[in-house]
């Protein structure tokens, strides 16, 4: 229960605004005009002003950054070595672990007339189905902490905050990666850490987004939390690179696999380390009543005690107290009303249609996907894997800094998923009716004109994705909750991201086996292409029916606080510079 300030009076008005605000409002058209639409330098300008001191930019950048390196850069990171479970240290995990596991024959105990050749020939099936298996709950285990995470977070980052929530989520992390590195011989245990790093990973992933959009003002809050994914791009990209030198320099050893998990202990770490650099949210702190608290946050996050920052935080404090005033005492069943179920079913639908625009496949199975496309060997094949997560980074940080807060949101998500199924669909066709050669026995191979085409076309949908669905479900998610019901919210959605990751990640392999042939025997998968261009066409006509737009409105205006009706008062005065 929020603590409560007394109050003799039974409403509330809205906070009145200072001239300035005022000012700059009228300058603006309206909260919902878009700020860029000035000249250049004004635009600068204006956003500066708004935003708060060149300070103050600093501050809330340094937040971002901070705590995606251990949110999204670490996700993304961590997506990279659960590829590698599939693919490159698999070999020298599985001798690891196996060894000793079963010491004696795996054969049945009865005595079975067989050859020595044929014994060899059953123990290697075995061996085999043994790593499949390894290599399936090693991925399916984390991802199964982090969706579990996301449901129990949100009572706890309610109950002690979020720089307290990160802190508890990095050691989480932590511990379950230091118990991963140590080589245990012990596959209960290896599972086990694994569960652990996902409840730590899965804390991060909803807190993170909540917590960025909560500190940053609402001129620049989309670049600020659609850094998420750009560090995320970032993770995978060097994961990729980290996989492919243990693979060449270490020959199925131990050091193989150790070294890529150990190294996620270091934006874990620093995750944890650096919160003792930022503030406390200031609109968890006013919802517990900790007003003073929430003001000297505010000051500090926007190095600024001018009447602009006033005016933000009587607005913050009008916001909560309008939703504290709507429904007192959170329980389970509130959730399930219509003002609040609407967005969650909302945050659910984002992210899953994020997992469904075929992206998180392509990031986890590219070398697949590229050996469909183009016939390659298996070092062409890698190379376009490492090109392919460098323009995801390259992209992604376009959005970030140049293109995020410049136009709404339901247009940058309704085009970019158009785009995405144009890309798709015409692979698709391409795949069909003009497959890639086999590659000769010799191990070099020529990638046709149409391989070329369909390599361009993957690019772009790539970048499509990294301009829009890939970053901005984030802050989008993070910013559509009130105060009062963002922790159960974003958690819903992040929860959404785990599932359909998780599922996506399971089946894409069959997907890639069995949807689509070209010719006798001649498997390409090009209806796994087509699958995922009629989903991104339906993510499309979701995005312009159903998605709200919230550029430029702050999350108190976005939850609509005007139409709740007040009963009683949260709020104590009004700050002044002298707090």
């Amino acid at each position: 229960m929020p603590a409560t300030a007394s109050s003799s009076s039974s409403s509330i008005a809205p906070p009145e605004r200072t001239t300035e605000v005022e000012r700059l409002e009228d300058e603006d058209a309206g909260d919902s005009a878009p700020l860029l639409q000035r000249d250049e330098h004004e635009n600068i300008a204006v956003m500066k002003t708004k935003a708060g001191t060149t300070l103050g930019l600093v501050r809330v950048w340094w937040l971002a950054f901070i705590v995606n390196l251990g949110g999204g850069f670490l996700f993304g990171y961590d997506s990279g070595v659960r590829y590698g479970f599939r693919t490159s240290f698999l070999a020298a995990l599985s001798n690891d672990f196996l060894q000793g596991a079963y010491s004696g024959p795996l054969l049945p105990s009865r005595k079975i007339s067989t050859t020595g050749r044929m014994r060899k020939d059953i123990l290697l099936v075995m061996e085999d189905l043994l790593r499949v298996k390894v290599s399936s709950l090693a991925v399916s285990l984390q991802q199964l902490g982090g969706f579990v995470s996301c449901i129990l977070v949100w009572p706890l980052t309610n109950a002690i905050g979020r720089r307290k929530t990160l802190m508890i989520s990095s050691v989480t992390f932590c511990i379950g990666a230091m118990i991963q590195t140590i080589n245990t011989h012990s596959l209960a245990a290896f599972y086990v850490a694994r569960v652990i790093a996902g409840l730590g990973l899965g804390a991060a992933t909803v807190v993170v987004p909540m917590f960025t959009s909560e500190m940053a003002p609402k001129e620049i809050r989309a670049s600020l939390g659609s850094m998420f994914q750009w560090m995320y791009t970032w993770g995978i990209f060097l994961s990729y690179w980290v996989d492919y030198g243990v693979q060449r320099d270490h020959k199925a050893n131990s050091a193989q696999w150790q070294i890529p998990i150990s190294l996620q202990l270091v934006p874990a770490g620093l995750l944890g380390l650096s919160m003792f650099t930022v503030t406390e949210s200031v609109r968890w702190l006013t919802k517990k009543g900790r007003h003073e608290e929430a003001w000297q946050s505010l000051k500090w996050i926007r190095a600024d005690d001018s009447d602009i920052t006033v005016a933000e935080m009587d607005e913050i404090r009008y916001g909560v107290e309008m939703e504290f005033q709507a429904t007192e005492g959170l329980k389970f069943a509130e959730l399930f009303q219509s003002v609040n179920f609407k967005p969650l079913a909302l945050a659910f639908a984002v992210f899953t249609a994020q997992q469904a625009t075929g992206a998180t496949a392509f990031a986890y199975y590219s070398t697949q996907y590229f050996k469909a496309l183009v016939g390659g060997t298996g070092t062409q094949n890698l190379l376009l894997a490492g090109l392919f997560g460098a323009v995801k980074v390259v992209a992604c940080a376009f959005f970030v800094f140049f293109f995020a807060d410049r136009f709404n949101r339901r247009t940058v998500l309704t085009l970019g998923a158009s785009f995405m199924a144009a890309c798709q669909i015409s692979t698709a066709v391409v795949t069909h009716y003009r497959p890639p050669p086999n590659p000769p026995a010799t191990g070099e191979t020529h990638i046709s004109s149409s391989g070329i085409a369909t390599v361009a076309l993957i690019f772009m949908f790539v970048i499509a994705y990294n301009l829009s669905w890939g970053p901005l479900p984030w802050p989008y998610v993070s910013e559509i909750f009130s105060t009062r019901i963002r922790e159960p919210g974003v958690a819903t959605g992040v929860a959404a991201q785990w599932l359909f990751n998780f599922v996506f990640t399971l089946t894409t392999p069959y997907m890639i086996q069995n949807l689509g042939t070209s010719g006798p025997l001649h498997k390409t998968g090009w209806g796994t292409f087509l699958l995922w261009g009629l989903f991104d066409t339906v993510i499309a006509i979701f995005s312009w029916t159903v998605i709200k737009e919230t550029k430029g409105k702050s999350l108190e205006q976005i939850a609509n606080v005007d139409n709740y009706a007040p009963t009683k008062s949260l709020v104590e005065e009004t700050p002044n510079k002298s707090l």
